[in-house]
Parts: structure tokens; sequence; C-alpha cells
């Protein structure tokens, strides 16, 4: 469970006392650096107040150059201060300082719940018992908060609750790294790359130089933008800024990239999952294939970890575990690859989307969801994800970057078990514009289809159970717009026969998936009625607010379908699996078993891939029997609710 401690070396009595003189030089020194090179220009920001101000006072104070503070802290968290709510690492305020003891989880991702990771029915489900790191097994990088605490005598809750105090701890850190590298605090910021890769927490060189060199990037282009907290923070461009990178040669490990199949813009190392048999006939913890050759990719697949770093690299390495491709650190960006994109992993509960996908985990908390995930960690996971789209021709669009949210249960049984993650928080518009494919109105007048695209700071939909069950989590900006059964807020929600099989209402909880549409998703519209528009949703019609002076949703274009003339309802399937024919001797027949969703006559829905049913044959840990199984019966992926699901092709119309 998310728990809250504060430090016990954080008091007001260790807190150094300033002399009047020096806050009046601070005062009077505020408003020159704000107009000098290299800080953030006056034009920029004609009131130096908020926290603005902050970066200008602490840069001052510490003796860091303030564009250097600024450039770190927009790498950690876009200058945005969450009100006080940790990242998934346990990361608080504009510059990210770490107390992963708030942020601790009771059982790891792929431990909780009833979904089996594997999503086979030939084999039982491997839910293993699991451990979780103790506070004392956390390493520095996860700790910075404390520290921070001890250099400024601030106490740790004002630097996890206070923006200007939390850029104090961050300055601090800063000018520490720069001591201990032994260079002297320079006004020049070409000066603080060293520092500036420490700050980072990586105990690597290849990390902290890719962390450093990010961080340097902004520097040169300058970055502005209105925080969460409604301030307007503005750094100006060096565009021919060049640091001493010699700094970073001394004290950090060598990671090696070997193996890997990475990008060279990102840090990237091999910690391989092992391919180990462990009696009774099971084996773990994924199945070696030959992908793309014998079967395409399709998917990526987005999660979070449920765990820290540490602990959770030593559960993919644990053969009676499950697997997943790579592993993203939320502090610097790191990146493990486990399992070869030629292989399978047992990752999204899902048999037919492991064969088709590849799975990334990002450091982070599923029992703490309305925490928030670094932009760093976002930047390194579009790079991934922009190197893996164009080596598998995998389209870059919501039909084929998933959460693990919208995998589809595979059978009736499993959809209430399925997982949540990355949840309502992760911010997809924003990842979308990093992966350069961001979304946007495709028609200038109202359409047949929308694409959900609320603003993420101002859309603060109420959740329940982040911490406690029934109690409203942090106001938080949401990637995901609330589904109603009336174009009326007061109106219960639409409900899902899936997850609700005893007919029970849908609720605010932030895990249920019953009654909400995340920004990228297309769905078919079947009304409108002032500021609320209706659409197609789990054989529904499901209302949302879409105020034209802050609309949730845009105009789009693209196909449908619709049942056949004559058809009264056509089923849902959660997997395209091949009709019974298309089996060899020797691989059993899988059941291609409906679930209980219907579509409707007259009822649409977007459409995406169309397919030929397909399944990978790999229940044994010796390859020689295993086969890929094509069917000659091809269906449609489309966006039925939440998740995405399918229907056979000859059920359905195609209508553009």
């Amino acid at each position: 469970m998310h728990r809250s401690a504060t430090d016990p070396n954080g008091t007001t009595g260790h807190r150094r006392v300033r002399r009047a003189a020096g806050t009046v030089a601070s005062a009077a020194l505020l408003l020159p650096l704000l107009g000098a090179a290299p800080a953030s220009s006056a034009a920029e920001v004609p009131e130096a107040a908020g926290l603005q101000r902050a970066f200008v006072t602490a840069a001052t104070e510490y003796h860091v150059p303030q564009s250097v503070l600024l450039a770190v802290s927009y790498l950690q968290s876009r200058w945005d201060t969450h009100a006080g709510a940790p990242s998934v690492s346990g990361g608080y305020g504009p510059m990210h300082l770490t107390d992963a003891r708030t942020a601790i989880a009771g059982s790891p991702h792929h431990s909780d719940g009833t979904e089996d990771a594997r999503g086979d029915s030939s084999r039982p489900a491997l839910l293993p018992d699991t451990k979780v790191p103790t506070d004392a097994e956390l390493p520095a990088r996860l700790k910075t908060l404390t520290k921070a605490a001890r250099l400024t005598g601030l106490p740790a809750e004002r630097l996890r609750t206070d923006a200007a105090a939390n850029v104090e701890g961050g300055a601090a850190l800063l000018a520490a790294a720069q001591r201990n590298l032994g260079r002297p605090l320079s006004a020049d910021p070409a000066d603080w790359y060293g520092a500036v890769a420490r700050f980072s927490g990586a105990d690597d060189s290849s990390t902290a130089a890719t962390y450093a060199d990010d961080v340097y990037a902004v520097l040169r282009t300058g970055e502005a933008r209105t925080t969460d907290s409604g301030q307007r923070v503005a750094l100006a461009a060096q565009p021919k800024l060049s640091p001493d990178t010699a700094q970073l040669r001394a004290g950090l490990r060598t990671a090696s990239a070997d193996g890997t199949e990475c990008p060279r813009t990102v840090s990237c190392e091999w910690i391989p999952a092992p391919y180990e048999e462990f009696g009774d006939g099971d084996y773990g913890n994924h199945d070696l294939g030959d992908r793309p050759a014998s079967q395409s990719i399709k998917y990526i697949v987005i999660h979070d970890t449920e765990g820290t770093w540490d602990g959770v690299l030593n559960l993919v390495q644990d053969p009676t575990y499950v697997s997943w491709n790579y592993t993203l650190r939320s502090t610097d960006g790191h990146i493990a690859q486990h399992v070869k994109a030629k292989d399978v992993a047992w990752h999204a509960g899902n048999w037919y989307v492991n064969a088709k996908s590849i799975g990334l985990e990002h450091e982070g908390f599923l029992t703490s969801p309305d925490a928030w995930y670094t932009e760093e960690m976002y930047r390194a996971s579009a790079r991934l994800v922009r190197y893996l789209s164009a080596k598998y021709a995998i389209p870059l669009d919501r039909q084929h970057i998933l959460g693990h949210d919208n995998v589809p249960g595979p059978t009736t049984s499993t959809i209430p078990g399925m997982h949540t993650d990355p949840g309502p928080y992760w911010d997809w518009q924003h990842y979308f514009m990093l992966l350069g494919h961001p979304f946007h109105r495709t028609l200038a007048k109202s359409g047949a289809l929308v694409t959900v695209l609320p603003d993420f700071a101002k859309n603060q939909p109420v959740y329940t159970g982040c911490v406690t069950k029934d109690v409203p989590c942090a106001t938080h900006g949401s990637s995901e717009v609330r589904l109603y059964s009336q174009p009326d807020e007061t109106s219960p929600l639409v409900k899902d026969v899936g997850l609700y099989p005893s007919g029970a209402a849908s609720t605010i909880d932030v895990n249920d998936l019953a009654s909400r549409v995340s920004t990228g998703q297309r769905y078919a519209v079947a009304e409108r009625a002032g500021d609320w528009t209706a659409i197609w949703y789990l054989g529904q019609k499901a209302w949302f607010k879409n105020p034209k002076k802050q609309p949730t949703a845009v105009t789009a274009s693209g196909p449908v379908v619709t049942p056949k003339a004559g058809l009264t309802e056509v089923p849902v399937y959660g997997r395209a699996y091949p009709e019974a024919a298309a089996y060899p001797t020797g691989v059993p027949v899988q059941a291609v078993s409906p679930l209980p969703y219907k579509i409707l006559a007259g009822q649409r829905y977007a459409a995406g891939d169309k397919v030929p049913g397909e399944y990978f044959f790999s229940p044994t840990f010796d390859t020689t029997g295993h086969k890929v199984v094509i069917g000659k019966d091809m269906y449609y992926e489309i966006q039925y609710g939440h998740r995405v699901e399918f229907v056979r092709a000859a059920d359905v119309d195609l209508i553009p």
C-alpha cells in the first residue's frame, strides 16, 4: 500500500539561518538574473513571480546557473508540481526529489488480480508469490529527497509539498554534485555537464551521458510552457552551448549495449530473461520464436511495473515468473532489454496479443496511480517505440500502441481480472507528440467519428481508490473521459456486462474501466446534443461532455464496421483465432469463444487492421513441435469499449 513517511533528520532545527542582508541581495539580483544569459529572458517572463522566481532564488543561493536548474527540472517534470503527488518512482515536485518509501507497492505487477500474464489456456496460470524490496534495499537514486533535506535543512515534508523548497533542494543536490567532482560553482552552464549527469542518479556512464545530453538539448532549444499550477515558466534558448563532456569519465560503471535491440539515442543494456525448464513439463519465462518471419509483430504494449527497478529486474530474471521485452527506469530513462523481439514474452494476459506484441514495462506503481511519469522516461520510451515501429512496420496509432488496459480479455472468465495499467494518468497526448504522431482533428466539420483528445492538465475527473477504497484521489490531470448513460452528469455511468456480469453499476474507482475512454482512441458517433456527444461503446450509446470551449474530442475520419444487412447482432471476440479446419494434426484446436458482448444492427465501431485468425502453438520447452497456425477466417480489430476487441469480417460490412 501507498504509505507516507517523513525524514527524521529533516527538522526545522537543522535549517541554517540566513542573514537578512543575504535575502535582500537575492531580491536585488532577481530581475538582472532574469534578463541575463543564460537565464530566461525578461521579455519571456515580464513578472518574475511564483515558480520562475523560485528558480532564480535557488540558483542565486546555491551558485547554480539558473538555466541548468530550469533544464534539469524540465527533464524531470516539465516544471509541473503535481499538487504534491509522488511520481511513479516516488519523486516529488518540479525537481523530482525521490522518496520511494511513499510509493512502495504491496505486490508486483504480474502477481496481483487474477490475470495470467501468459494468457494461454493450454497451460496453467503462472501467478507465483514474489517479494518486493524493502526500503533499506532501495538505491540512492530513489532517496534523493532525504539527501536534499540534509543539504538544505528543510523538512522532508516541505520538500515534498512546497514547489519553491523543492527547487531549492534540487539546486543543493546539483551544487553538491559539482563540488564532489572537484569542479568550481561556475556561472557558465557548459561547466556543469558532469554534475547534471550525476543528478540523474544513474550508476553507469552511458545512462548518465544520455541524460546529460538531453538536458543540454533542452538548454540549446529552450522551452516555455504553462505548468499544471497555471504558472508560466520559460527558458531562453542557447543554440551555441557546448558542454565539457570530459567531466563524466570517472566513477561510473560501464554498461554494455551488446546484444540489445535499441536505438543509439537511448541508454540500453542486455539483462536477459531466462528460457529455462524447471520441472513437471513447465518452463519459463518466455517462448522462443522466429518473429517477424514466422508471424508479424503488430502491437507495442505499454505497462507500468508495480515495483522498483531493482526488484523488477530480479523478477524478470526468475524462470518461474513471467517476462516482458524491455524495462524503462523512471529517474533517468535507462532501458534494460530482457527478451529478443523474435521471441514471445509473457506480459499481456492475452496469448494472441503476446504472440503479436512487444511489451514495455515502465517503472511505476499502480497502487498509487495518481502518481506521474518523468519526462526523461517518456522521451526514452518514445525513442524506443519509434525505433521498433520503423523496424517492424508497426503503425504509430492507438490501434497498435496499446496500454495494458486496452488489451482484451481473451475469454469471458478472464475479463474481470485483466490489468488496468498504465492508468488514467499516463499522458497519451504528450507521448504521441514525442513519437512524432500527435493527435489532431482530421475533419473540419462534425464527422461520424471522433478522436478522444482532452486537455490533459485541465481534464481532471474525480477518481477514488488511489490509496484507500472509495476515498477520492489527489486532483490530477488525466487522459481519460467519463461516459454516462444520458447526456447528464447526474445520470448513471454506462455498464460493462463483461466486467460486471452480475449487472453491478460502474464506479469511479481509478481501476474501473467500465465507463471510460482514453486519449487517441477513435469511436463512431451515435448522437449529439448540445455540449454532449454519444458514441457506440460496449453495445450501447455512451455520452460524454464535449463543450466547444473545452472539447474532450475532435472530429476524425476512418473506416467503421457495422453488422451485415439482415443480421440483428454479431458476436465480439477477445482474440483472433483460426477456424478449426486450419489446425494441423498434433495441434489442439483452440476454441473461438465469443465474449458476452454484441454489436447490434445499426451500431458502428471504429475499425483497425483486417487480420487472419492466428495461433502460436508452443506449450513445451522443446521448440521442435512449435507452430504458427494461420487460418482463412479474417477478423477486424475494433475499438469496442476501453479495450480493443475483434469481430469476424464475414459478420460485418466495412464502411469508409
